[in-house]
């Protein structure tokens, strides 16, 4: 006689979903991923925020199908009870697996090899120019063309960290601290960290750490009420000072752009320097000390200060476009206050992504952020697919009449300065409340 199966409530599932305690529902099945936490190569906050509940979909667009195999020995023999899969769910894991047939997660065209070969070259010329003229004109360019060899950089970074774009892992991990420690001076585990947290919680504005700029930037009046982040594992006070500079954050927003990477700077070295868990921590303290070693040189070689200056200041700059793109596909999307919920997983991303319309030539540019939207839903697919998959992604949104938000470059930014604008006006009526009227004058006047 077969055995019964035993199951549990979504109640009681909800009740494991705290550090040390930490029970997923995959496909009905209860999984208890509590020591696999300390281990998973995503981290444990993915696992923590998506703990007590159904994680299938998530796990589908994280995972190659090989992962499933694994699963079995997190089983607790418990099933979820009245576990069902919305119509909007079940489309989304078919078009996946119809992917996966494809071959599309596995096939990577967009030439890891070639983009390495293009930023060595621009970093060549940068290091000849800086060497080799005495042109001040030479030296802004050097200095341009330093920053543009760093955006490529980046999008290798990105796509890195998603999935394995060299020959094998080890090849992969080169490519990493090369192009992100050594070349750009930022911390692929901290990237991996934060932006694995920013996938999950794709616009939730205390679980997302890409809309947690207080108290630079506000992009919604609902920070007003000093949430916390889960990320950080902080308040981020709505405070006088936060109230002042969110007030002008629609004319500060491109002059921080072009410094945003010192931020990065800073997050990069409180990550490896913490208590947390680092995988390679040698590794990547080493990378980033010679990133700090070769630039402050190379900006030495410069004549004399001003264009020491002028050399940092250009580079930082066109860099600076890279991070308006990451704002751009997300800042004037929908927000929301709470966990991540792996319920409606397909209809978070969809909400809270923006896609830039823009012509295929154009693609080197945005580096895949222009179909944010399919990065989000299927994030392990090679950029070189995302246009190919686009239209089926469209026709599933507009069967179930989901949102599918699309804008071009410019106004994409024009969206976004609004965004910014709207919580500028909301921070000031803040500061500055309307009188109260005469009649409410004389009948509160005391004496």
């Amino acid at each position: 006689m077969a055995e019964s199966k035993r199951y549990i409530s979504q109640t009681e599932l909800e009740n494991h979903k705290k550090p040390g305690d930490l029970w997923i529902s995959i496909q009905g099945k209860i999984y208890d991923v509590t020591e696999w936490s300390r281990e998973h190569p995503g981290g444990a906050l993915p696992l923590l925020n998506l703990a007590g509940q159904d994680a299938t979909d998530a796990f589908v667009a994280y995972h190659p199908g090989l992962a499933w195999q694994y699963l079995d020995k997190f089983f607790t023999g418990y099933y979820l009870k009245d576990y069902s899969v919305s119509e909007v769910s079940k489309d989304f894991r078919k078009l996946a697996a119809e992917f996966s047939k494809m071959g599309l997660f596995e096939k990577k065209e967009h030439g890891t090899g070639i983009l390495l070969c293009i930023i060595a070259l621009l970093f060549s010329i940068s290091v000849y120019g800086v060497l080799c003229s005495n042109s001040a004109s030479v030296h802004l360019l050097s200095g341009a063309l330093l920053g543009f060899s760093w955006i490529q950089s980046g999008w290798i970074g990105h796509d890195s960290g998603h999935y394995q774009v060299m020959s094998s892992r080890k090849f992969n991990r080169v490519a990493q601290i090369l192009t992100g420690n050594c070349l750009a001076g930022i911390s692929i585990g901290w990237w991996k960290w934060n932006h694995n947290a920013h996938h999950i919680a794709c616009n939730s504005l205390e679980f997302d750490p890409d809309l947690q700029h207080m108290p630079i930037f506000a992009v919604s009046s609902k920070l007003f009420s000093s949430l916390t982040s889960y990320f950080y594992e902080r308040k981020m006070n709505f405070d006088p000072i936060a109230r002042f500079l969110v007030s002008y954050q629609h004319w500060t927003f491109y002059p921080v752009m072009c410094f945003a990477r010192i931020n990065l700077f800073a997050q990069s070295f409180l990550f490896l320097f913490s208590k947390r868990k680092v995988p390679n921590r040698g590794q990547e303290i080493l990378g980033i000390l010679v990133y700090w070693t070769w630039f402050p040189l190379l900006v030495s070689c410069l004549p004399n200060w001003g264009e020491r200056l002028m050399f940092v200041v250009a580079s930082f700059s066109v860099t600076g476009i890279q991070h308006v793109q990451f704002c751009l596909n997300h800042f004037s999307s929908s927000v929301y206050v709470g966990p991540p919920s792996g319920n409606n997983w397909f209809e978070k991303q969809t909400d809270g992504t923006l896609d830039i319309v823009c012509s295929s030539w154009m693609d080197w540019f945005h580096g895949g952020l222009q179909f944010q939207i399919e990065h989000h839903l299927f994030p392990r697919l090679p950029r070189c697919h995302l246009r190919k998959v686009s239209p089926f992604v469209q026709e599933l949104c507009k069967k179930h009449n989901l949102q599918y938000d699309t804008a071009s470059f410019w106004m994409a930014n024009v969206m976004t300065i609004e965004t910014l604008r709207s919580a500028a006006l909301q921070a000031r009526i803040l500061s500055n409340p309307i009188p109260k009227n005469l009649v409410w004058e004389a009948v509160n006047t005391h004496g």
